[in-house]
């Protein structure tokens, strides 16, 4: 099933996929909460993380 709340999401890749592959996380952050899904299937299931926990995970994993 297609989540329509994130039909409009502005998808980008992740800075640390390359250019040319197929293999990428693609992040949402103008939403109310932060969404995250395989670049090969976009319209499959993507998670979702409140601001709070997106900010506590990307600090953890910088350290």
């Amino acid at each position: 099933m297609i989540d329509r709340s994130l039909s409009n999401a502005a998808w980008f890749k992740s800075s640390y996929s390359s250019a040319n592959s197929d293999n990428c996380v693609e992040v949402a952050l103008n939403l109310p909460a932060i969404a995250v899904r395989d670049s090969k299937n976009p319209s499959g299931p993507a998670l979702r993380f409140s601001r709070a926990s997106w900010r506590k995970l990307t600090t953890e994993l910088d350290h």
